[in-house]
C-alpha cells in the first residue's frame, strides 16, 4: 500500500513500520532511507524510555511510560491498532490509532478516507486519492479538482466563466476568461454574444449595422460589408462605395466598371436610353418591337407602330378607342388629368425616380403636377421613314417620290377618319392611270396606287427605314416651335447620315440629292408625329412647309395640305366650333397626328408650332432633409450640418469614417475599407475607424488564451507573443523550475505534486 503523509518540519526520509517516508522538494533533496534494523541496532548511552526518542531495542517512544497510547510502557512494543512514529534522526512521538479504510477517518498511510469503500468518487477502495479529485476533510465527500473547461465556475481559479471547454471565440477563451461581447450566465452551457445584427450598432465581428438584417442593401445578414458598398454611418443606409467599380449600388441603376458615357451605363451609374445592363455590368443595346421589356422601355408589344398603345420607341401611350373619342390616360404615359388615381406620373414604370411604377410617390420624393406650357420647350415623339427617292444608286426607288410635281396643295388624297391601327386612308383620288378631273386634280397625277401609298406610314423591311426619335420644339411666349422661334425657312433633313444612303456593308443604296444653295442631302422620307393634350380649348397649331401634311385631331382630319406643293401653310384653331366638329368635350385627352412626307428636291420645308396644347404632367425630386436617402443624394440624416459622421448641406457625405482621412478625435485610423474584426498579430483598422482587436492588446479576444499586451513574451508562466500559453505550471509538462506537474491534479490528495508544482512526501513499503 502506498500514500502520502503530510506534516510539518519533515525530515528528509524515515522509516516507519517497515515503510519509508520520503519527502522534499525533488529528487536530489530527498532523503536516504534507513534500514530498520540499523535503527534497531543503535544503543546510545544513556537510554530510557519516555524520552521521546527511539533508541537502542525500542520500537516506539511516545514521551510517556504508560499503556494503552499506543507505545506500550516499556517502549518495546507498538499496541496492537496503532501507528507510532520513528524517524530517521532517532526521535520518536505520539502514536495514531489505526484506522480502517472506509470508516471515515484517515489512517497514517491512508491518503483519504470518504467513509466509504466505493471508487470513482475521488476516493477508491483502497483509500487511495483518485486523479481530478481532491479529499480535503475526512469523512466528507470529496471535490472534483476545478480546472479551466469543466463546466464550473471556478472563483479561485480566478475563472470569470466556463462553458465546458477551452475553444475561444465562443465568448469564453481557453483561459476561462469571458471574451468581449459576450455573456456565459450558465456554468456548462454555451455562451451567446450581446452583439445583435440589425440594432444599428457596430460591435463584435460586425463590419456593418445599417439598423436591418437584408441582403443586398450594402450590410449583409450576418452584417458582414458587402462588395461595392460603403456604410459609413451605423444604423442608417448603406451607399455605393464610387461609381465605376462594377458592382450596382445605392441608387447606381448599373455600373459597368467604368465612367464613360455612351456604353450604356452613364458616368453617373444610370442606364442610357435605348440601352440596357445588367447587375453584373453587361450593358447591351435594346430593340424597341422586340416584345421583350428592358431597360429604360416602358413597354414593347412587338411592334414599331405608333398610336397602339406602346410607340415606336416603346413609350407608354394613352389608351384610345378605334374610332373618335377622348382616350384614357395610364400610368406611365406622363400624363395627369383631372380625377386621374395616380399621385403621379412621370412618363416611365422605372422605381426609383420618385414615381413608382404604380404611379404612386415614392418615400423621400416629393413629386410636383407641372404644365408642359411652363417649360423652356417640349418634346414629341417622332418616327421618320426613309425611302429610296433618286434613280441612282443600287436600291429601288419608290414609285411615289421624285416623279410628281404641283404648285398648291392638292386636298381630298386621305379621307376623314383614320384607319383602325390609326393611320390615314388613301382615297385613290389624283392617282396616276385614272382619267383626273381637272378640278379636284389641277396638278396631274399625285401618288401611283393604295399599296404604294400605304408604305408611307408603315414599316416595310426593304423598302423603307424607320428612326423613332424626338422633336424638340422650343419655347417662345406661349407658342413652341420647331425648329426655332420666329418661324423661318428652315429645312428638315433628319435622315442625311441614315436611312438608305449608308447600307449595309457601306453599300449606298442612293444618292443624296441637290438643295438650292448647292449642299447634298438624303430627300424623300416620310414624317409621323403623335402628340395627347387636354382640350380646354384655344389651342392652335400651325403648320409651313412641303409636301404632303395631313393633320388629324380625335382620329379626325383637321388639316390637309396634300400633294407636292412648295411651302405652304395651314392652321387650325380648336375654338368652339371646330372643337364641335372634331366631337372634343372640355378636359378630354385627344390624340394630335400629323403625318408628313417629303417627296421631292430641293426643299424640305418644316415648320411647327403648337399654341395652349398643354398636359399635366409630374415632376419629382428628392427632398434633403427628410432623413431618407433617395435619388442623388449621397446620405440625409435630417439635419444635414456636416457634423463628424453626419452629411453636408446638400446631402453628400462629410467627414465620416471611410473617406481616408483620420478624424481626430472620433478615430484611431482611417484605411477608407476599416473592414478588419482580428488584426492577429498586428494592428489593422476596423469598423468605426477604430483599431481592430488584436494579440498584444491587452485583452482577451477571439480565441486568445491569453493576452498580456506588451508583457507577451514566450517564457515560463507567460503569455507567447501568439496570444498562447507558454510553458507553466499546471500543464503537465515539467519545465522551468518545476520539480513537478500532475496538471490540473497539482495540490490535490493522491497528486505527488503540490499546487506550486513541487515534489510531495511519499510513502513505499521499504524492501527487508
Amino acid at each position: 500500500m502506498s500514500g502520502l503523509w503530510e506534516g510539518s518540519n519533515l525530515p528528509a526520509a524515515i522509516v516507519v513500520l517497515g515503510f519509508t517516508i520520503s519527502c522534499g522538494v525533488g529528487p536530489d533533496e530527498r532523503g536516504a532511507p534507513v534500514p530498520t534494523d540499523e535503527v534497531d541496532s543503535r544503543a546510545l548511552s544513556g537510554a530510557a524510555c519516555g524520552n521521546r526518542r527511539v533508541e537502542n531495542d525500542e520500537l516506539c517512544d511516545d514521551g510517556n511510560q504508560v499503556d494503552g497510547d499506543g507505545c506500550s510502557a516499556d517502549c518495546l512494543e507498538v499496541e496492537s491498532g496503532w501507528s507510532c512514529p520513528r524517524w530517521s534522526s532517532g526521535e520518536g512521538g505520539a502514536c495514531k490509532r489505526e484506522s480502517l479504510c472506509g470508516d471515515g477517518v484517515r489512517g497514517m498511510l491512508e491518503a483519504c478516507d470518504d467513509g466509504n469503500l466505493d471508487s470513482g468518487d475521488g476516493c477508491s477502495a483502497m483509500c487511495e486519492g483518485e486523479p481530478g479529485w481532491d479529499c480535503p476533510v475526512d469523512g466528507a465527500p470529496c471535490d472534483r479538482v476545478a480546472f479551466c473547461g469543466d463546466g464550473r465556475l471556478s472563483l479561485v481559479l480566478g475563472e470569470t466563466c466556463d462553458d465546458g471547454n477551452t475553444m475561444g471565440g465562443d465568448g469564453c477563451s481557453p483561459h476561462c476568461q469571458l471574451e468581449p461581447d459576450s455573456l456565459c450566465p450558465t456554468p456548462g452551457a454555451a455562451c451567446f454574444s450581446t452583439v445583435a445584427c440589425g440594432d444599428g450598432f457596430v460591435a463584435g465581428t460586425e463590419q456593418c449595422d445599417d439598423g436591418d438584417v437584408v441582403a443586398g442593401d450594402g450590410c449583409g445578414p450576418t452584417c458582414q460589408l458587402e462588395t461595392g458598398w460603403s456604410c459609413p454611418s451605423p444604423g442608417r443606409p448603406c451607399v455605393a462605395l464610387r461609381c465605376g467599380d462594377g458592382v450596382v449600388a445605392g441608387v447606381e441603376q448599373c455600373d459597368d466598371g467604368n465612367e464613360v458615357a455612351g456604353d450604356g451605363c452613364a458616368s453617373t451609374c444610370r442606364v442610357e436610353r435605348g440601352w440596357s445592363c445588367s447587375r453584373e455590368g453587361n450593358c447591351h443595346i435594346t430593340r424597341c418591337g422586340d416584345g421583350v421589356r428592358e431597360g429604360l422601355e416602358g413597354c414593347d408589344d412587338g411592334n414599331d407602330v405608333d398610336g397602339d398603345g406602346c410607340n415606336a420607341r416603346c413609350e407608354t401611350e394613352p389608351e384610345c378607342p378605334p374610332g373618335p373619342g377622348p382616350c384614357r390616360s395610364r400610368c406611365g404615359d406622363g400624363i395627369i388629368l383631372p380625377g386621374d388615381l395616380e399621385d403621379c406620373d412621370d412618363g416611365n414604370v422605372l422605381d426609383g425616380d420618385g414615381c413608382s411604377h404604380l404611379c404612386q410617390i415614392e418615400t423621400g420624393y416629393e413629386c410636383a403636377r407641372t404644365s408642359t406650357e411652363l417649360g423652356e420647350a417640349i418634346e414629341v415623339p417622332v418616327v421618320f421613314r426613309d425611302f429610296v427617292a433618286l434613280p441612282t444608286g443600287t436600291g429601288v426607288r419608290h414609285p411615289d417620290f421624285e416623279i410628281f410635281r404641283g404648285d398648291e396643295a392638292t386636298t381630298g388624297l386621305v379621307e376623314r377618319f383614320l384607319d383602325s391601327e390609326g393611320k390615314p386612308i388613301y382615297t385613290g383620288r389624283c392617282e396616276a392611270g385614272r382619267v383626273l378631273d381637272s378640278r379636284a386634280c389641277p396638278f396631274g397625277a399625285q401618288t401611283t396606287s393604295e399599296a404604294a401609298f400605304r408604305q408611307w406610314y408603315r414599316d416595310i423591311p426593304g423598302t423603307n427605314v424607320s428612326l423613332a426619335t424626338r422633336l424638340r420644339l422650343i419655347r417662345s411666349g406661349d407658342a413652341f416651335y420647331y425648329p426655332a422661334p420666329p418661324p423661318t425657312g428652315a429645312q428638315l433633313f433628319p435622315l442625311d447620315d441614315a436611312g438608305f444612303v449608308v447600307g449595309p456593308q457601306g453599300a449606298v443604296l442612293e444618292q443624296r440629292g441637290w438643295d438650292k444653295r448647292g449642299g447634298r442631302h438624303n430627300f424623300g422620307f416620310t414624317t409621323e408625329i403623335r402628340y395627347w393634350f387636354e382640350y380646354k380649348g384655344g389651342e392652335t397649331l400651325s403648320f409651313s412647309g412641303d409636301d404632303d401634311v395631313f393633320v388629324f385631331i380625335n382620329r379626325q382630319l383637321a388639316l390637309d395640305l396634300g400633294g407636292l406643293h412648295p411651302r405652304r401653310s395651314g392652321t387650325i384653331v380648336l375654338d368652339r366650333a371646330m372643337a364641335d366638329r372634331l366631337g372634343l368635350e372640355e378636359h378630354g385627352l385627344y390624340e394630335v397626328a400629323l403625318f408628313h412626307a417629303e417627296r421631292h428636291q430641293p426643299e424640305s420645308n418644316f415648320n411647327l408650332t403648337l399654341s395652349g396644347f398643354a398636359l399635366a404632367t409630374t415632376e419629382c425630386a428628392s427632398v434633403c432633409g427628410d432623413g431618407v436617402v433617395a435619388s442623388n443624394e449621397a446620405c440625409d440624416d435630417g439635419v444635414n450640418d456636416g457634423r463628424y459622421g453626419g452629411c453636408l448641406p446638400g446631402c453628400q457625405l462629410g467627414p465620416r469614417c471611410g473617406d481616408q482621412i483620420v478624424q481626430a478625435p472620433f478615430e484611431a485610423c482611417d484605411d477608407g475599407r476599416n473592414v478588419a474584426t482580428y488584426g492577429g498579430s498586428i494592428r489593422a483598422c476596423g469598423p468605426g475607424c477604430q483599431w481592430a482587436p488584436f494579440c498584444g492588446d491587452g485583452t482577451i479576444s477571439h480565441g486568445e488564451a491569453c493576452d498580456d499586451g506588451e508583457g507577451n513574451v514566450a517564457a515560463y508562466g507567460r503569455c507567447t507573443d501568439a496570444c498562447t500559453l507558454g510553458p507553466r505550471c499546471g500543464d503537465g509538462v515539467l519545465n522551468g523550475p518545476e520539480t513537478c506537474d500532475d496538471g490540473v491534479n497539482n495540490g490535490t490528495t493522491g497528486s505527488p505534486c503540490s499546487a506550486t508544482c513541487r515534489a510531495r512526501c511519499t510513502c513505499e513499503p521499504t524492501d527487508e
